[in-house]
């Protein structure tokens, strides 16, 4: 089975930066895509960005700018820079990975289980 693992989280002050990483592992024939998510207290999920396996990014307006995604294919790994971090963007972000497996041919939805990024002012 596929398993995504974030790390990377943590508390941080306004302008700072932090690097999360998501690394999948387990019975991968290919990864179409990854991504991240993000959950505010009190808000609904919503994306963040996303990388194909072409090398297509698409970002949220609300990090454009100040975020960039990137992968490692041959690590099945994506990396999320993060930089100028304002309170707004606190919240638990969650890996989001289309995977081809055995089971599934064409690929399936995994999730992390979150990493949690606290900015403060």
């Amino acid at each position: 089975q596929v398993q995504l693992v974030e790390s990377g989280g943590g508390s941080v002050q306004a302008g700072g930066s932090l690097r999360l990483s998501c690394a999948a592992s387990g019975s991968i024939f290919s990864i179409h895509a990854m991504g991240w998510y993000r959950q505010a207290p009190g808000k609904q999920r919503e994306l963040v960005a996303v990388i194909t396996a072409g090398g297509t990014t698409n970002y949220a307006d609300s990090v454009k700018g100040r975020f960039t995604i990137s992968r490692d294919g041959a690590k099945n790994t994506v990396y999320l820079q993060m930089n100028t971090l304002n309170p707004e963007d606190t919240a638990v972000y969650y890996c989001n990975a289309y995977i081809a497996t055995p089971d599934y041919y064409y690929g399936m939805d995994y999730w992390g289980k979150g990493t949690l990024v606290t900015v403060s002012s």
